[in-house]
């Protein structure tokens, strides 16, 4: 096959299919930005249980418990996390008849939280030491420390992380077509199936992943840039 029938085929699979594609985007973006988002909730939830100073005589059960769950998220294939839902939820909640979408969200959810809380503990942890021990000095308590001195300092070095997450969650929910979930890649297998052409819609599919992620990623650069030179 040539590459000018390759071309020609792009050109008439996007004038048929072309909204099936737009489709695929927004699903793509409504799964991450929600994922990423909702990931930020339970992330920062995990991230302070895994500082806390809580213990019972020698140990400290909510470092504990979210340390085996952050080592767990992150020490797992996301697909097999995605396969563990999508049979779990209804096997444990069979009234709610969750959707296959419902479930890949709940996965991906649960997996993004992981590695937020990682990131937000190490930019916390990042702020230089000296200047809680300085605002503890002046008298403050150590929840106004942590709200007034050390949070707006953390967000400088949270929030660029937090635009990278986006973009990787962008190509990781390309997996969530194993259970048709109507992202770009549950597109691709449907217009490749309609027309037994594999590449063109392929070729299609990753130019527009990479079209998300590369604008993704220059709008994270320059939002970095800016912070630093705000310092």
């Amino acid at each position: 096959m040539s590459l000018v029938t390759i071309a020609e085929n792009i050109v008439k699979i996007l004038d048929r299919y072309g909204n099936l594609f737009i489709q695929g985007i927004f699903v793509t973006l409504q799964l991450s930005v929600v994922t990423v988002f909702l990931g930020l909730i339970f992330g920062s939830v995990i991230a302070l249980m895994k500082m806390s100073k809580f213990h019972i005589g020698k140990i400290r059960p909510l470092n504990i418990i979210a340390t085996i769950y952050i080592e767990i998220v992150r020490g797992t294939p996301l697909l097999l996390q995605l396969f563990f839902f999508y049979f779990l939820l209804p096997m444990i909640f069979p009234v709610m008849n969750f959707s296959s979408t419902t479930c890949v969200l709940v996965a991906l959810v649960l997996n993004s939280a992981g590695y937020v809380a990682e990131i937000i503990r190490a930019g916390i942890a990042a702020v230089d030491k000296g200047q809680t021990e300085a605002a503890r000095s002046l008298g403050l308590s150590a929840k106004q420390t942590m709200i007034k001195i050390v949070l707006p300092q953390a967000v400088k070095n949270i929030l660029p992380a937090l635009g990278n997450e986006l973009v990787m969650m962008i190509k990781e929910t390309s997996l969530a077509s194993t259970f048709f979930a109507g992202e770009l890649m549950t597109q691709y297998q449907v217009v490749s199936g309609a027309l037994y052409l594999p590449i063109e819609p392929l070729i299609i599919v990753g130019f527009i992943y990479f079209i998300l992620t590369f604008t993704l990623s220059k709008i994270v650069g320059i939002f970095e840039r800016s912070m630093c030179a705000s310092d």
